[in-house]
C-alpha cells in the first residue's frame, strides 16, 4: 500500500462525468416499463443490500449471500459488514473521495463482491480487470481511466505493481488475501480496525458507478460507462421477466466479475432476489460441473462452449431437477448458441436453455426466450424494457426475415469513456448499434447470423459462419469449431473451417471429406466449407467469446 496523496483532497473527482459523450452522441434512454422509475438520487449499494439487511437483520444475517470456491458462507448482513470496513478504508485510509476510479483484481471470490461493494458505498467507480492480465494491458487500463486507487489479491500482485510502477496516476495499492503480505498492512487487517456500519455516499442516478472494459473480441479494448441507474435498471428487466430466479435459488457460473455478463449473473440477479450465489476461483466445464453438484447449485450461467463441453459429464452425473439433481435453470450468453448446443444440453439435461444476447455497452441481456418460449435457432425476443429491430444501412427498418444490422435502445445504452469516434459508430439515431446481423420472424423472434464483419460473400452468395458452425457441431467427430471468410482469386472468398476434433479422430484427409460432405448434406451445398484446418483449440476470451479476429490474423 501506497500513503496517502496529500493532493487529493477534492470533495468530488468529475473525471468520469466530464468524458461522458454529449447528451446529443449517446442514444435515446427508455423508462417507461415496470420498475424502470428511479429517484434522481440512488445508490446500487444501498438498494441491492443496505435496504435489505436494514429491513429485516435477523433475516440478512441467517440469509447467505455469497459461497466461496472454499466452502466459506457469507450472509448479506456479514457482506455488508465487511463492504462496509472496506468503505472506510477506502476513505480514510486512502484518501479516496467520490468519483475516484478504483481497480479491482482478483479471481471471483466474497472479498471481491465486498471490494465492489465498498466502492459503491464509498461512492467511487469500479474497475473490474481480469485475474489474467499482464502489467502492459493493466497500464492501458489505468492510464485511459485514470485510476488512482487500486484493492488486489496479494497473488495477483507482481503484474499489477509493474504497472503502478510506471503511473502517474495509479497512487494507492491495498492487497487482500493469502498471500497479501507484500509491504504494508493488508485490506483485511485496516478493515478489521474499522467499523462495520458505513453512510453510504448519496450519490446521483446517473452518477458513474462502473467502468466496463470491453473483452476484446475485435481485439481493441473499450471501457464503456454504466451509473447507478443503469445497475438496477438491468435487474429490472432480465431477471424478472425471462429468468424469474427466487430468493432460494443458488447461482453458479463461470464468467469473471470483472465482465458485465459476470458480475450480472453471479452479482446484481441473485442479490436483486435476495438469492445467493457460488464464486469459483478456476470455473473450467469439469470444475463448473464439480461446484454444482457439491454445492447443490440451482442456476447456471455460462457459455455456450461450456455447456457442450458438459453436456456428457452433466447427463452421467445426473445434475439437473428432472435427473434427480438440484439445477434448474441455465442461463447460455457471451456468444450466439447454436441450435445443436440446445439440443444437446436438452437431451443431456432435460433443461432448456435460456439464451440471451447482451453486450458490454449494454450492461447485459435485452433478447431473451424463457423456457417456454424458447425456439431451435433463434436467440428470442426483446426483454421487456428494450426496444428492437433490424435496420439497413441506411437506419431504415427492414421487414422480417430480411437480414441487417441489430439496433436497440432501452434504460441501458451505450456510453463510451472519451471516445467520440466509436461512440459514433455505436449510437446513430437514438439506437445502439450492437454490431450483429439478425433476422427478425413474423413472431418478433430474432434470429443471429453473424456479426456484421463477419458475413462471407463467396461468388456472390450471402454466407454467415455461425449457420456452418452449427452444422458442422452436428457431426459426431467434432468438440468445437469456427468459421471465418478467406480471400479467394476466383469466388472473391471461401468458407474456412477451424475444427477442434474430439479425442480419437483422426485429423486426415477422410475427415475433412466427411466433413464437407456432411454439411453439404445439412444445409445448402454451396454454403460447405472449402478450407479446413485442424486445431488443438480456439482462441476465445475469458468469457468463451470466440476471437475470429485473432484466426483472421493468421491468414
Amino acid at each position: 500500500m501506497r500513503r496517502a496523496d496529500p493532493a487529493a483532497t477534492a470533495h468530488v473527482d468529475t473525471f468520469a462525468r466530464d468524458r461522458l459523450p454529449p447528451p446529443e452522441a449517446q442514444p435515446d434512454f427508455l423508462f417507461d416499463g415496470p420498475g424502470l422509475q428511479f429517484p434522481p438520487r440512488l445508490n446500487c449499494a444501498v438498494e441491492l443490500l443496505l435496504r435489505r439487511v436494514t429491513a429485516d437483520p435477523a433475516d440478512a444475517a441467517a440469509r447467505r449471500c455469497l459461497v466461496g470456491a472454499d466452502g466459506t458462507v457469507w450472509s448479506y448482513a456479514d457482506l455488508l459488514a465487511q463492504a462496509s470496513r472496506i468503505a472506510h478504508v477506502l476513505v480514510q485510509d486512502l484518501g479516496l473521495v467520490p468519483g475516484n476510479r478504483v481497480l479491482l483484481r482478483s479471481a471471483n471470490q466474497p472479498m471481491l463482491v465486498a471490494c465492489w461493494v465498498a466502492v459503491m458505498l464509498a461512492g467511487g467507480i469500479a474497475v473490474g480487470t481480469m485475474p489474467m492480465l499482464r502489467a502492459h494491458e493493466l497500464a492501458q487500463i489505468i492510464d485511459k481511466a485514470r485510476i488512482s486507487h487500486a484493492l488486489c489479491d496479494g497473488a495477483l500482485a507482481d503484474e499489477l505493481a509493474q504497472a503502478g510502477a510506471a503511473s502517474p496516476w495509479l497512487r494507492h495499492i491495498c492487497h487482500f488475501g493469502a498471500a497479501a503480505a507484500v509491504g504494508g498492512p493488508t485490506l483485511e487487517a485496516l478493515a478489521a480496525a474499522r467499523p462495520a456500519q458505513f453512510v453510504a455516499v448519496d450519490t446521483a442516478a446517473d452518477d458513474v458507478a462502473l467502468l466496463a472494459f470491453t473483452s476484446g473480441t475485435t481485439g481493441q479494448p473499450k471501457a464503456t460507462m454504466h451509473n447507478h441507474r443503469d445497475l438496477m435498471a438491468a435487474c429490472a428487466c432480465f431477471p424478472p421477466h425471462v429468468l424469474r430466479a427466487s430468493a432460494d435459488d443458488l447461482f453458479i457460473g463461470s464468467p469473471p466479475l470483472a465482465f458485465t455478463f459476470g458480475l450480472g449473473g453471479l452479482v446484481l440477479f441473485p442479490m436483486s432476489v435476495g438469492a445467493a450465489a457460488v464464486l469459483l476461483d478456476k470455473a473450467s466445464p469439469a470444475e463448473l460441473l464439480a461446484g454444482v453438484q457439491r454445492f447443490g447449485a440451482t442456476v447456471l450461467v455460462t457459455a455456450p462452449t461450456s455447456y457442450r463441453a458438459l453436456a456428457d459429464a452433466a447427463a452421467a452425473a445426473r445434475v439437473s431437477v428432472a435427473h434427480g439433481g438440484t439445477l434448474r435453470k441455465c442461463v447460455s450468453a457471451g456468444e450466439a448458441l447454436p441450435a445443436a448446443t440446445r439440443v444437446l444440453w436438452r437431451a443431456a439435461t432435460g433443461i432448456e436453455l435460456i439464451d440471451g444476447i447482451g453486450a458490454t455497452e449494454m450492461l447485459h441481456i435485452f433478447i431473451s426466450a424463457d423456457e417456454q418460449q424458447a425456439r431451435e435457432g433463434a436467440t428470442g425476443r426483446v426483454v421487456p424494457g428494450y426496444q428492437a429491430c433490424v435496420m439497413d444501412a441506411a437506419l431504415r427498418p427492414l421487414p422480417p426475415g430480411q437480414v441487417g444490422r441489430l439496433a436497440v435502445k432501452g434504460p441501458t445504452g451505450c456510453r463510451y469513456l472519451d471516445d467520440p469516434q466509436r461512440q459514433a459508430a455505436y449510437v446513430q439515431g437514438g439506437w445502439n448499434l450492437t454490431g450483429d446481423a439478425y433476422r427478425m420472424d413474423e413472431d418478433g423472434y430474432f434470429w443471429f447470423q453473424a456479426r456484421t464483419d463477419d458475413l462471407i460473400v463467396s461468388a456472390g452468395y450471402n454466407i454467415t459462419g455461425p449457420e456452418v458452425e452449427d452444422a458442422l457441431l452436428r457431426h459426431p467427430a467434432v468438440a468445437e469449431c469456427a468459421v471465418i471468410g478467406v480471400a479467394d482469386a476466383q469466388r472473391g472468398q471461401i468458407v474456412k473451417a477451424y475444427v477442434v476434433l474430439k479425442p480419437g479422430q483422426p485429423a486426415d484427409a477422410a475427415a475433412v471429406r466427411s466433413l464437407q460432405d456432411f454439411v453439404k448434406a445439412t444445409i445448402a451445398p454451396y454454403k460447405y466449407p472449402r478450407a479446413i484446418e485442424f486445431r488443438s483449440g480456439l482462441p476465445r476470451t475469458p468469457t468463451g467469446k470466440l476471437q475470429r479476429f485473432r484466426l483472421r490474423d493468421t491468414l
